[in-house]
């Protein structure tokens, strides 16, 4: 089977040269990115559950309640 000499890394998934000499530093933007990837299907089920609180009683008026808090700061 080829094996590749690159592998992504663990922190980052940038791909990372295995036989290179140099260490790799991860940046902290690719870092966030690749951590919010892996986050995704979490992200997607509170993002539903907020639109599914949204629509009940409680949470227009809390929807409302938060926009007339803002009005009345302006």
């Amino acid at each position: 089977m080829f094996s590749s000499r690159f592998m992504p890394c663990q922190e980052c998934g940038a791909s990372v040269d295995r036989t290179g000499t140099g260490g790799h530093e991860c940046a902290p933007e690719r870092r966030a990115e690749f951590q919010m990837f892996g986050l995704r299907e979490e992200v997607a089920q509170l993002e539903a559950g907020i639109h599914r609180y949204l629509t009940t009683a409680a949470g227009r008026f809390e929807s409302w309640l938060a926009a007339r808090e803002v009005r009345d700061q302006t």
